[in-house]
């Protein structure tokens, strides 16, 4: 017991890169206060973290914008801790300079099935094309190494590629601004609908967003540990990219992006 508060354990599903684990920190070093939750981060692939919560697994958990649909009867969408490309977002990467036609010729590496990445892909360019599914972080080491030549970047592969001689084929993040005029939502975070301090929940994880933010160099050091080999500088530039106004809360334009990104039916998104 916290006070006269039932302690309920929450366990919430990160995805293991610099933005999400940036949002985990304060969580880990003990700076919110958690109304009686007892919490445990989970790191894992997008994907996983998408297969899992088709289970129901875990209480809470990061999980791609496209996965939302599959997901939607037993996890409610929490206004707090999406990740938005203004402009910017997953990319597609070769050795070779390939125009849109020719790429849609060849297979395409993808970070799996349910991540919006793919989603996004299948409608840039068709959904004929053909993908090979792989984890997100060995897809730029198959690309590099030649055994696919072309593949779909996420996290923060979008900003190293060019130091391995690699060409942007196309930015999803651009063309999904230039079809909509909205931002790109890439990653949401969920609530399983059986919760019973469902409010609690939400309050909490939007105070790690602002905790984190308010002590950044902190953060970004804990951030840091989840971005497989990259300086800090890039790590610093990813989390700007996709840690900003719209994680602390989506507000109407993200629900309108989700929707639109979805094809949904507006109380899949409320």
């Amino acid at each position: 017991m916290e006070g006269n508060v039932t302690r309920v354990p929450i366990r919430i599903g990160h995805s293991a890169d610099p933005d999400d684990a940036f949002m985990a920190w304060a969580f880990d070093a003990g700076k919110v206060a958690l109304r009686g939750l007892e919490i445990e981060l989970v790191p894992g692939d997008i994907q996983t973290l998408n297969e899992w919560a088709v289970e129901g697994r875990l209480e809470v958990t990061a999980l791609s914008a496209g996965a939302l649909p599959a997901v939607a009867k037993q996890y409610a969408l929490l206004p707090h801790g999406a990740s938005f490309g203004e402009g910017y977002g997953p990319i597609v990467v070769s050795l070779e300079q390939l125009s849109l036609d020719e790429l849609r010729e060849v297979e395409i590496a993808t970070p799996g099935p349910l991540t919006t990445a793919t989603r996004v892909l299948k409608r840039a360019l068709d959904d004929a094309v053909r993908t090979r599914d792989l984890p997100f972080d060995e897809i730029l080491d198959e690309v590099i190494s030649g055994r696919v030549r072309a593949g779909l970047l996420i996290h923060e592969g979008q900003l190293t590629y060019g130091e391995h001689g690699l060409n942007k084929l196309l930015d999803l993040g651009i063309w999904w601004r230039d079809e909509t005029g909205l931002p790109l939502p890439l990653g949401v975070v969920v609530a399983r609908r059986d919760l019973d301090r469902l409010q609690d929940v939400s309050a909490i994880v939007r105070e790690g967003i602002e905790v984190g933010l308010a002590n950044r160099d902190q953060a970004m050091a804990y951030a840091m540990e989840f971005g497989r080999g990259i300086n800090a500088t890039t790590a610093d530039e990813f989390v700007s990219m996709y840690v900003n106004d719209l994680t602390l809360d989506m507000g109407a334009r993200g629900r309108e992006a989700i929707a639109l990104l979805l094809g949904a039916a507006p109380d899949l998104v409320e």
